[in-house]
């Protein structure tokens, strides 16, 4: 989306956004749609590049990094050109609100109209266990969460009272312009109110509660619905369910780390689950009827006479759903057969033992001995 390497700098990268973003900037595309379509999709990528975190998430597993929880690429679907121009300003030294001429008095301004600071709230991260059961299945979850938390005695507002005035530094501009001359004549820029910090209303009477802020520390509780099919070390992301913004701004994100806790009897490997079962040598010669363990419970499994050490079973679709794939494809169960040899035997068995040695059926034919090694070949050859 910005045209820039996978190993570019964080300069080059604000470079690049900034290019797209007077490119594509609806002061310089009024009502064409496709150009503020792409003037969100450039927002979008910058909001991932510029954090460490989400860039290295997105070098690593590209889009599908943002999962369903995350509302779309990196998070920034829904973005409100208020939110871009609130977020973002900083690149353009003083806000999309001001501080860049040659577009009709102040890019971004849109008709003159100030556009009064959206404060994003603090995002959080948490590392959660999940069973067997409920990364197969998917799950909700609900836990308290300690952050910041809308002030409960002024609503938010950070006024005592609920009343804001117009900032007299900036008459409600929420910037301050000032101008000097130079070698190549009169140049104006503007700046961040100093006195409203862009907000263009001052507030006289502040909430003792929270100092102004419109947040104070507290617990809420969240609720969080993760699908089925997800990984060790997976960042899931839910948007807006971290800390409250100031003065009723936007939440910040909860970033969920995912820590698969170990099942006693089945391993994973993708999206298919592994059991490794052990026969006793009368098992595997005579053949027999068992039940295995399963994600949800047990499978009765038929065992034929005469089964080899290495021989696989795959029971389909007892797997784990692929995240990744298109409607969630299940993966398999896949069953290791391994043989048991005694290490120690009565005289009895010895006897037993010696006996069978002797039998035309114990030792193996040469297309027996052909068909076990080309399981060995193919295992080697992986």
């Amino acid at each position: 989306m910005l045209g820039v390497s996978k190993t570019a700098s964080d300069d080059e990268i604000k470079k690049a956004y900034k290019k797209m973003a007077i490119k594509y900037h609806p002061d310089r595309n009024p009502g064409n749609k496709e150009a503020e379509e792409k003037f969100k999709e450039a927002a979008e990528a910058y909001d991932v590049l510029r954090d460490p975190e989400k860039r290295q998430r997105y070098d690593q597993f590209g889009p599908d990094a943002f999962g369903p929880g995350a509302g779309g690429f990196g998070g920034g679907a829904g973005m409100s050109m208020d939110d871009i121009f609130s977020m973002f300003g900083d690149v353009f030294g003083g806000g999309f609100g001001g501080g860049f001429s040659g577009f009709g008095g102040g890019f971004g301004g849109r008709g003159g109209q100030r556009r009064k600071p959206v404060y994003k709230g603090k995002d959080l991260r948490m590392r959660i266990e999940l069973d067997l059961n409920e990364i197969v299945n998917g799950v909700t979850k609900k836990f308290n969460v300690r952050t910041d938390i809308t002030c409960p005695h002024c609503n938010g507002s950070g006024s005592e009272d609920g009343q804001e005035s117009t900032c007299s530094t900036c008459n409600g501009q929420g910037v301050v312009y000032k101008t000097r001359q130079t070698m190549l004549g009169i140049m104006q820029t503007q700046t961040v109110c100093d006195t409203c910090q862009g907000e263009g209303t001052v507030i006289k009477n502040k909430c003792k509660h929270c100092n102004g802020e419109g947040i104070v520390k507290g617990e809420k509780q969240v609720e969080l619905e993760l699908p089925a099919g997800l990984v060790e070390g997976y960042a899931y992301n839910f948007q807006g369910k971290g800390g409250a913004g100031r003065r009723n701004g936007v939440n910040g994100d909860l970033q969920i780390l995912v820590h698969e806790k170990p099942h006693p009897e089945l391993l994973r490997d993708g999206a298919d689950l592994v059991y490794n079962l052990l026969l006793t040598i009368p098992q595997a010669v005579l053949g027999c009827s068992l039940e295995v363990p399963t994600h949800d419970g047990k499978a009765k499994i038929t065992i034929p006479s005469g089964t080899q050490p290495g021989t696989v079973l795959r029971l389909k679709n007892k797997g784990i759903p692929d995240i990744n794939s298109y409607g969630n494809q299940r993966g398999d169960e896949i069953i290791n057969i391994s043989v048991y040899i005694p290490e120690t035997l009565s005289k009895d068995e010895k006897k037993a033992i010696d006996i069978l040695a002797g039998g035309d059926n114990i030792k193996p034919s040469s297309s027996i001995k052909e068909k076990i090694f080309s399981h060995f070949r193919a295992y080697f050859k992986k």
